[in-house]
């Protein structure tokens, strides 16, 4: 599998992922310096960066990076001494799987920039779009006065309707239907009401629409007016748990402890499993799982 186009087509979907490279390696492990894998959101590892308990660190501690946005060193070493040199910073995982070998990982997370639709051609919008390239965001514009295609804002982190006019309750509902996490609307209070007045939300869905949009900072020109927005945006990213895209929605990927090393363990399809007495139980590998269940039949 070629580790750059899948990462190149990855970004291009807009999807967040973790970009995982051994850097060292020492026999007897099972992978080399250069071998290089891709963790997506939902735990999968595509590539090879080791047998399955090395994977198993590789997803724990590889979504903990993708979710703060932060590159990390990962050393993954064996339960007991070894010869290994330090590495200041890196995030160690002793691991009693591994054979006598220890490894060094670097993971780096790919996080797509937030990306605004902005629909109208009103001064609010031009200096709306202004403030937000400043701050890195990918701007879309949209000066039509169409209903916003629920398609076409797959993998978007807000939209914001300052057309002060036009379809702006279908579009509401195409953003929310295309799981559109933060949805502003540019209007007075009374005729944010009257617009949401016609649509049909939820609790969930009325609390991703902002009208009036922006904090309340006293604006009242076109520019103030696009600070406002862009500072509740910043806070709704920092603060709020909004997600800069929204193509991967799923739950987060449960994680567990294994019952014999004390691993942390991401629960996948392929992670090796139990059930016993009605209790579900997981493993970072199947040599584990043959463990526990042989201690509890000599219990």
């Amino acid at each position: 599998m070629n580790m750059s186009a899948r990462a190149a087509q990855l970004a291009e979907q807009r999807r967040p992922f973790v970009h995982a490279r051994v850097v060292r390696a020492q026999p007897p492990t099972s992978a080399h310096p250069g071998d290089e894998a891709i963790l997506l959101q939902d735990g999968t590892i595509e590539g090879f960066v080791g047998g399955q308990c090395a994977q198993n660190s590789v997803r724990s501690v590889g979504l903990d990076a993708l979710q703060s946005n932060e590159s990390v060193l990962l050393r993954v070493l064996p339960d007991g001494g070894v010869d290994f040199p330090d590495a200041p910073g890196a995030s160690v995982v002793v691991n009693p799987c591994l054979s006598g070998g220890a490894m060094e990982i670097f993971l780096e997370p790919q996080v797509p920039a937030p990306l605004l639709v902005l629909s109208g051609g009103t001064p609010i919008a031009d200096a709306l779009a202004d403030v937000i390239d400043l701050l890195g965001f990918t701007v879309q514009r949209n000066d039509s006065t169409d209903v916003l295609d629920p398609e076409s804002l797959r993998g978007v982190t807000a939209v914001v309707l300052a057309s002060h006019g036009g379809p702006e309750s279908e579009s509401i509902r195409a953003a929310l239907d295309a799981g559109v996490g933060y949805i502003g609307l540019v209007a007075s209070r009374t005729r944010g009401a009257a617009v949401l007045a016609e649509l049909d939300l939820g609790e969930a869905e009325r609390a991703r629409i902002h009208t009036p949009v922006g904090l309340w900072i006293g604006a009242r020109t076109a520019s103030e007016i696009a600070v406002s927005i862009a500072a509740e945006l910043i806070k709704a990213l920092r603060l709020e748990g909004l997600l800069v895209t929204n193509s991967a929605r799923a739950e987060a990927p449960i994680q567990v402890t294994d019952p014999v090393c004390g691993m942390t363990v991401v629960v996948g399809e392929e992670t090796p499993h139990l059930e016993l007495g009605g209790e579900d139980y997981w493993f970072c590998s199947t040599g584990c799982r043959t463990a526990y269940a042989a201690q509890l039949g000599g219990a």
